[in-house]
């Protein structure tokens, strides 16, 4: 049996930081922002269920976002100004990320390619409709990041906090809209209130 590289690979996911071209006062890497999307994911995707009486997959939400970044360990965090700078500069990226999620999935022995390729890839048409909580998720763990470093007295993520905050509300997401009401002023808080 030949061994597979894929999950020391994934493990590597610490070592790539976010917010390269900021000045951080707390670093953060993909594997604590993929676990922040992840749970965001999940809670977004169960206020949708319990508002609209649909029945969608929360847990298949979270799992989604524990692999949303994952082609990031071989790319590394391209800054959003860079990634977003224009058509040409979006779709050469997607292709970038494509190419190193098909690396990942060749790393796994044959019979698990088809379980991973979805959540590396994000192909699969079953999850489209969980995607869109997906990328809200991240969205708001952005925000997270920038309200933690304003609150650290960092205005350098001052015009990305209201930059994220415009973003999420033009996704057209209720469920996000909701999470900025009822959870996000409380990343505002300082330890002694939260446990208050």
């Amino acid at each position: 049996m030949e061994n597979s590289h894929f999950f020391a690979m994934l493990s590597r996911m610490k070592y790539i930081t976010r917010w390269g071209l900021m000045n951080n006062t707390t670093g953060e890497n993909i594997s604590e922002h993929s676990l922040q999307t992840s749970m965001f994911a999940h809670l977004l995707v169960i206020i949708h269920n319990k508002n609209t009486g649909d029945n969608l997959n929360a847990e298949r939400a979270a799992v989604l976002g524990m692999y949303h970044d994952a082609t990031e360990i071989l790319t590394g965090d391209m800054p959003t100004p860079v990634k977003y700078y224009n058509p040409e500069m979006i779709n050469s990226y997607k292709e970038v990320e494509r190419i190193a999620g098909e690396k990942l999935v060749s790393m796994l022995p044959e019979d698990l390619k088809s379980e991973y390729r979805s959540l590396i890839l994000l192909e699969n048409k079953e999850d489209k409709e969980l995607y869109k909580y997906v990328k809200a998720a991240d969205k708001l763990s952005a925000l997270v990041k920038c309200i933690e470093e304003i609150r650290m007295g960092n205005d350098e993520f001052r015009q990305a906090k209201i930059s994220t905050e415009k973003s999420i509300k033009n996704m057209g997401v209720p469920e996000a809209e909701e999470f900025l009401d009822k959870f996000l002023p409380s990343f505002s808080l300082t330890l002694d209130e939260i446990s208050g």
